[in-house]
């Protein structure tokens, strides 16, 4: 699973969901993206069901780019323990997906095909996603 290798601090606070991406807002490296209409977080374990998804779906024929990391830890206590005593230990690692980031691009493919390939790893995400183009302008409504 994906998770970094150090940080600056164990635990941190849950935070805010509202507002837009900050960045990643434009298809970059691909010609096709998917981007996150609505926002949650994403865990390791979903992050790696799209990448084997994705990859199954190429394999020799394509290129895709995942665009989240999993830099968040989350905590939870024990089952059927008291309250108090601190916060819980680090449970999963999450990747914060705001309104208008593109999660993962392809290149080397036609559209109809990165249509259903996205299609598919749009399955494995726990949020509504819709199908952009390198070039046009990426708005939420």
């Amino acid at each position: 699973m994906l998770m970094p290798k150090k940080t600056k601090y164990r635990k941190v606070q849950r935070g805010r969901l509202k507002g837009y991406s900050k960045g990643a807002r434009t298809v970059t490296f691909g010609e096709y993206g998917l981007q996150a209409v609505e926002p949650s977080w994403v865990t390791a374990q979903q992050i790696e069901a799209v990448r084997v998804t994705l990859s199954r779906q190429f394999k020799k024929g394509g290129k895709f780019f995942l665009r989240m990391f999993p830099d968040k830890p989350v905590t939870k206590k024990p089952a059927e323990t008291r309250m108090g005593k601190g916060k819980g230990a680090v449970d999963k690692w999450v990747a914060v997906i705001k309104r208008g980031r593109v999660i993962c691009e392809v290149l080397g493919v036609d559209e109809d095909a990165a249509r259903a390939v996205l299609k598919l790893a749009a399955y494995k995400l726990p949020m509504k996603t819709r199908f952009v183009k390198k070039g046009h302008e990426l708005t939420i409504n």
